[in-house]
């Protein structure tokens, strides 16, 4: 059965096994041992803190992976951010426009912008999506997404209002982007694929200041760069289509690194946690056409999701025992459910 769960420091050496198969880009699973067991101990402290503290005006991060328990094999990883921006400045660019114009001459022109920002500052954050290629399949994906919302509509008191996304923007397959090589490597002598491993290990901010301030008029940028702007990677267009299916939209702010779009949505705006509700468990025999649906416990700290075929009853979800010990509930303990699709 595939079940997701927090991560836990013993997982530090399957997620570096983990990290080793994915490309650039990814700047939230750096290859480096210290950075991600860092990430583990933040979430670690995160998870700890009760619901008292948790409006405290620091960042918190939940990191969660997908399990295979047959194999014990940590297969993906997803993860929420909360209070961004907070322990040290979030930066994005904004899409604006400036006009020129002057009726004595008759000129009038619309000139697009990148204005460097911190609007996202205190929001929640959704990322570190990855799931290994050999198990996108049966339905993982949509586990390892849609886990985060239950997540979130079970524990909405303890997040902010809004939820973004960066998307992975445009790079080739040798790691280089044009946006990058447009605008950042003039103010810094390193190749895309060096800025996106420092920004993993190290954060964005200590690069984000060496930007320049002032507006960036985009048509001096290079014909390559300017078509990018917005644009994700290809193989994060899946991604993008399911977070639209979900109820995300594009405000114009971009990566200020690749000039991935930045999605956003109001946490009781998004579908599954809209469409997810509160149900109770029977541990009994589940019939063979049950349909498979998303269940999760409703524990903080040992958290539990699992995708699998349950009946209903009225108020009751019937589940097997093998769903009941990975979840570990028993008869009668409170889940949180949804179609999956």
């Amino acid at each position: 059965m595939m079940s997701i769960r927090p991560i836990e420091p013993g997982d530090l050496q399957a997620l570096e096994a983990l990290v080793e198969s994915t490309g650039v880009g990814l700047t939230s699973l750096p290859r480096d041992r210290a950075a991600l067991a860092q990430r583990i101990e933040h979430s670690q402290q995160s998870f700890a803190q009760s619901s008292a503290s948790a409006d405290c005006a620091a960042e918190r991060l939940f990191f969660f992976v997908l399990e295979d328990s047959t194999t014990a094999r940590i297969v993906g990883t997803t993860a929420i951010k909360a209070g961004i921006g907070l322990s040290e400045p979030y930066y994005s660019y904004r899409l604006s426009t400036v006009v020129h114009a002057s009726r004595e001459l008759g000129v009038h022109k619309v000139v697009p912008t990148l204005y460097l920002t911190n609007d996202y500052t205190g929001c929640a954050e959704i990322g570190s999506l990855y799931l290994h290629s050999d198990y996108r399949h049966s339905g993982n994906g949509r586990l390892l997404s849609k886990c985060r919302f239950l997540f979130l509509a079970e524990f909405a008191a303890r997040f902010p209002s809004k939820v973004v996304a960066e998307m992975r923007g445009v790079s080739d397959e040798r790691g280089r982007s044009p946006f990058w090589d447009s605008l950042g490597q003039h103010f810094f002598s390193m190749e895309f694929r060096r800025a996106d491993y420092l920004t993993g290990t190290r954060g964005k901010t200590f690069i984000a200041e060496l930007m320049p301030r002032n507006p960036i008029y985009v048509p001096l940028l290079r014909p390559e760069a300017q078509a990018v702007i917005g644009r994700v990677h290809d193989h994060t267009r899946a991604a993008l289509t399911f977070l639209q299916e979900e109820g995300f939209h594009y405000e114009g702010y971009v990566d200020i690194f690749d000039a991935g779009p930045t999605m956003e949505a109001r946490v009781e705006q998004i579908r599954s946690v809209r469409q997810s509700e509160r149900l109770h468990v029977r541990i009994g025999p589940v019939v063979e056409s049950a349909p498979r649906r998303l269940i999760s416990n409703t524990r903080w700290g040992e958290f539990r999701c699992v995708l699998v075929p349950a009946g209903r009853i009225g108020n009751e979800l019937v589940v097997d025992a093998a769903t009941g010990r990975a979840l570990g509930i028993d008869s009668g303990a409170p889940v949180r459910v949804m179609a999956p699709k």
